[in-house]
């Protein structure tokens, strides 16, 4: 084995999975030369082989040195040494598998992996079932391949430092995942929180934002909130709840108001006497608000049978004629007559409501008349009338999410307020997991045509400090989702601050650069294999470069991601240009107008529609260092 150019030296000492390799004096200079072609040795993250008759032990050196301090200095005194991790076997014939059905003995010979070695574990051709990234960054020839059936369902993290081409290779990955082309039944629903990959995705994308309209190239974004559980209604609408008789008066008058409308208007698979306060039926919010205002603010006058609340002592006109009996629909609440001391027919008294709710019911009387809240109380063609009656029904709300002819649904929220944002990922994850859990058997269920979401920045509403109804939410897609054929990516600069129990639960993990230790430790911990040596590279990867363990790769594999054919928003802008003027250089303009500033501002809404902003720069794609 000596005569092979490959041999790099002999297993000194066997721990489990973990092998100390003596080096040959012929590694001495630090580089081998098979077939003309040079090695690096014991290049940290790199593989190795070790023979065993008709199959390959393959593991990564995860340390290299001149004294291993677990080894006798009598036998390695001097001599190079590095600590392999043995990760899989394999075959000419058969390829690769991970595990290790046997370990080596002392004495074996280990080798480098050639080029060709590498070609026979990572494959270089890809197929239906594997997508192209990049491109293996020890061996330019290899392409770098995600297989898809483990990278969807057995669920992925991509994390990454700012700036170190975390969008970027989330827009690559996408774009291969939903190529029409190959994939034309490919179903992703992207959370896409700062409004960043519609640009990156146009081709493949339905765009659905706050205030969208043919003019921004985006459509509406529409929430039924009669599709949403009781839980999630009351954070949207009410927020905390003082007492258990509110929230039970709460929810009995909801499933009054559902029960109402299905008893005039009946919808197949669910009859009145079924109905739950979490049936997804339509049901008019802006009733409920108009009842509880009258519940609890309502006065009364007396009648022949003494104080009744039945009569409402609303101010009248000179004609006798209400003031203002109110409008549910346009949240104007009826006006009363304040309440007296007088005796007998005169006296007004204040409603007995046992509801201690007036200031919930006036924040759900604000948000229903906030226009930042459309979307979700007034959502287009699933606002409910009075009495319950809905233009489309929750298959026109799927159909446009998740079975239009585009294979990526864009979820822009960079327009909803900041108070409900997490609240609302919760109840639309939700929303969407019970539909395909309930429809597995179907074509059009998840097991038939499997759905991936992609929680973009979820170290912002997936942290430990965060509402426990998205986490709740998250985690079941991430612990039972597999079984319903629907996978997570989760996107985050802050693995540290993503709860651990969904990090650990996602197969694949796509590490960029990362200098926070704290950082670095929770997706050491995560990882799948024992890969702490190579994971230590983090810090110094170059833009644009990962590392990629877990199920979707055969082997642990450091690539370079190749550019997605359109940039998302999330470069760098150029302060100082080299070839171009940036934004601090060129010459200023000598009548700024900030006319258009104010109309992006008051109108929230970033797209450029008819006007056209030339800053001198060219801010899209420039090279490697503007991922």
């Amino acid at each position: 084995m000596k005569n092979d150019p490959s041999f790099l030296g002999s297993v000194e000492n066997v721990a489990g999975s973990e092998v100390s390799v003596a080096l040959d004096d012929s590694t001495v200079s630090g580089l081998l030369f098979v077939n003309g072609q040079p090695y690096h040795v014991a290049q940290v993250g790199s593989f190795v082989r070790v023979p065993l008759g008709l199959i390959d032990l393959i593991g990564l050196v995860s340390q290299a040195g001149a004294t291993p301090e677990h080894l006798s200095t009598d036998t390695v005194d001097g001599r190079m040494w590095m600590t392999v991790q043995l990760v899989g076997h394999g075959s000419a014939d058969k390829g690769f598998s991970r595990g290790i059905s046997l370990l080596p003995s002392v004495g074996d010979s280990v080798h480098i992996m050639t080029d060709s070695d590498l070609e026979v574990v990572y494959g270089v051709r890809t197929s239906l079932k594997r997508i192209r990234v990049g491109h293996v960054a020890s061996a330019l020839s290899i392409p770098a391949l995600l297989e898809i059936n483990s990278l969807v369902t057995r669920h992925s993290a991509i994390v990454g430092t700012t700036g170190a081409g975390k969008s970027t290779t989330v827009a690559r990955i996408l774009e291969s995942l939903t190529d029409a082309s190959r994939y034309p039944s490919a179903r992703v629903i992207v959370f896409d929180i700062h409004g960043e990959y519609a640009s990156a995705l146009q081709d493949q994308a339905r765009i659905f934002r706050v205030g969208g309209d043919e003019t921004s190239r985006s459509e509406p974004l529409h929430v039924p909130y009669w599709a949403l559980s009781f839980e999630e209604l009351v954070e949207l609408t009410f927020g905390d709840l003082p007492d258990d008789a509110s929230r039970g008066a709460i929810r009995d008058m909801i499933v009054e108001l559902k029960r109402s409308a299905l008893e005039t208007y009946t919808r197949e698979g669910v009859e009145p006497a079924d109905v739950t306060v979490d049936t997804p039926t339509p049901f008019s919010i802006h009733q409920m608000w108009f009842d509880l205002h009258r519940e609890v603010n309502a006065t009364h006058t007396v009648s022949g049978t003494g104080q009744s609340r039945a009569t409402e002592a609303l101010q009248m006109t000179d004609d006798g004629t209400p003031l203002e009996a109110g409008d549910a629909i346009r949240v104007i609440p009826p006006r009363y007559r304040a309440a007296t001391q007088a005796k007998g027919d005169d006296k007004v008294f204040l409603s007995g409501s046992p509801l201690n709710i007036r200031r919930q019911v006036d924040a759900l009387g604000s948000r229903l008349k906030d226009r930042r809240y459309d979307f979700l109380f007034r959502p287009g063609a699933f606002m409910p009338a009075i009495d319950g009656k809905v233009e489309c029904d929750l298959d026109s709300f799927l159909q446009s999410w998740i079975g239009n002819r585009k294979t990526v649904s864009i979820l822009d929220l960079s327009g909803v307020p900041t108070a409900i944002l997490t609240d609302l990922i919760g109840a639309l994850t939700r929303v969407i997991y019970d539909a395909l859990q309930w429809s597995r058997r179907l074509s059009e269920g998840g097991r038939e045509r499997p759905l991936l979401f992609v929680f973009e920045e979820a170290h912002t509403y997936l942290g430990s400090t965060q509402p426990k109804a998205v986490q709740t939410a998250v985690q079941r897609v991430v612990k039972e989702g597999r079984k319903y054929g629907i996978g997570a990516m989760v996107v985050s600069q802050r693995p540290s601050e993503v709860d651990p129990t969904i990090l650990s639960q996602c197969g694949t993990i796509v590490a960029l650069r990362l200098s926070n230790a704290k950082d670095r430790s929770h997706v050491t911990s995560a990882a799948s294999d024992n890969l702490a040596g190579v994971l230590s590279l983090l810090p110094v990867l170059r833009t644009g470069e990962a590392i990629v363990v877990g199920e979707a790769v055969p082997l642990p594999m450091r690539v370079l991601v190749e550019l997605p054919r359109y940039r998302p928003e999330s470069a760098d802008p150029t302060v100082v240009g080299d070839e171009q003027p940036g934004g601090w250089d060129r010459k200023q303009e000598e009548s700024a107008d900030y006319e258009d500033v104010m109309i992006r501002w008051r109108s929230q809404d970033a797209s450029s529609r008819n006007t056209v902003i030339d800053n001198g720069s060219a801010s899209g794609a420039r090279g490697e260092n503007e991922r």
